[in-house]
């Protein structure tokens, strides 16, 4: 019994798993993120440029 104790305790194969999960997300937030900021300054841009058209 105290041999699957001790062999439960040292198993780090999940945290390794959650480690890796918060690290995609964290690459899925930045890249949301600077998404929006360049859609924001690429609407801009056209819509400065359909306004120069008219």
């Amino acid at each position: 019994m105290m041999t699957k104790l001790k062999r439960f305790v040292s198993d780090e194969s999940g945290a390794t798993a959650i480690e890796y999960g918060l690290i995609a997300t964290l690459i899925a937030i930045a890249v949301i993120v600077a998404a929006k900021a360049v859609g924001t300054n690429l609407a801009a841009q056209f819509n400065t440029i359909a306004g120069n058209l008219k």
